[in-house]
């Protein structure tokens, strides 16, 4: 298969590369520099040329993972323009692209967040309920919007909302382990918020497998199907890594520090299920939290020791 992909610098969209291309299949890497390589194609969805129009014929799907990163900083005004502009004009310039296309792809995969709903305290979400509250929500539901006018020109849109992702080498956990390494980390709050996570492993997983599947079409909740709330998260964090969470983080302090994104990314109770996933056959390989961060921190320890990984994303088979 062919596919362009874009975001392929940043955590998910490397790891999606890298297992694509394992697969044998051609992938089209669009960057916002200039274009280095044969498979790749300087792209800025302000102005698409014909030359990038060209090299973009004959896909099989363009997978689009590029925004502007939401906790790069606080949410000034400004910041959160750019947050915003970002997760439209990418999908909004892609599907014009496509629209004009001889031959357009079959499937476009547009990112999105389980921010769609915001916070929810202890109600069970699935794609069916509502968009919730806040700036979060306001930026998932509109780039899902742009991502859904593909559709009318023929084109599978699906819109995965992905919740907290958790992998080596980059994501939440290059955050946290080093705090919970130093045993200064602990819940956030009450730590009684739903956390809805997912391995990437899944995550990169989940996407082949929209891709595969075209019964998929529309919102996609991509989380493990067991949440925890996040006091339960952070003992099995600290527990990986041979730690206890002794500390916790007060909400006014977080507050403080983190202004609106305290409330929004790291205080909101997001409780979801992957129900789209589940009924299409989709089987995760890290369905519970434990599981997943033992195999992440040995693979990490495997790869120091200059091991080969257990279970390398390339060789994981869920069909």
């Amino acid at each position: 298969m062919k596919y362009a992909v874009t975001g392929t610098s940043g955590f998910i969209g490397s790891a999606l590369t890298r297992r694509l291309e394992a697969e044998g299949h051609e992938v089209i890497r669009l960057v916002r520099r200039p274009a280095e390589r044969a498979n790749e194609v300087e792209w800025h969805p302000r102005s698409v040329d014909v030359e990038q129009r060209l090299r973009l014929e004959g896909l099989d799907a363009i997978v689009n993972l590029a925004g502007a990163s939401l906790a790069a900083g606080w949410w000034t005004v400004a910041r959160k323009e750019e947050i915003l502009r970002s997760r439209v004009e990418g999908p909004r310039a892609l599907v014009a692209v496509m629209a004009h296309l001889n031959h357009r792809p079959r499937t476009f995969v547009n990112a999105s967040a389980i921010g769609f709903y915001g916070d929810r305290a202890d109600e069970e979400l699935t794609e069916r309920s509502g968009q919730g509250e806040g700036f979060l929500a306001d930026v998932c539901h509109v780039a899902e919007e742009e991502a859904k006018i593909a559709g009318s020109v023929g084109i599978r849109s699906v819109m995965m909302r992905f919740g907290l992702v958790l992998g080596s080498g980059g994501g939440v956990l290059a955050r946290l382990a080093p705090i919970f390494r130093a045993g200064v980390g602990g819940p956030l709050g009450n730590g009684q918020q739903w956390v809805s996570w997912i391995a990437l492993d899944d995550v990169v997983g989940a996407i082949l497998h929209v891709l595969r599947e075209t019964s998929v079409v529309g919102p996609v909740n991509t989380v493990a199907p067991v949440p925890v709330r996040n006091k339960e998260f952070s003992r099995a964090l600290a527990r990986a890594l041979g730690r206890r969470a002794f500390f916790s983080v007060p909400e006014f302090v977080l507050r403080a520090i983190f202004l609106e994104m305290a409330d929004e990314m790291l205080l909101a109770s997001t409780r979801v299920r992957p129900q789209r996933l589940l009924e299409s056959g989709f089987r995760f390989v890290h369905p519970e939290l434990a599981g997943a961060l033992q195999s992440i921190f040995m693979g990490m320890r495997l790869r120091k020791s200059g091991l080969p990984s257990p279970n390398p994303a390339g060789m994981i088979q869920r069909h």
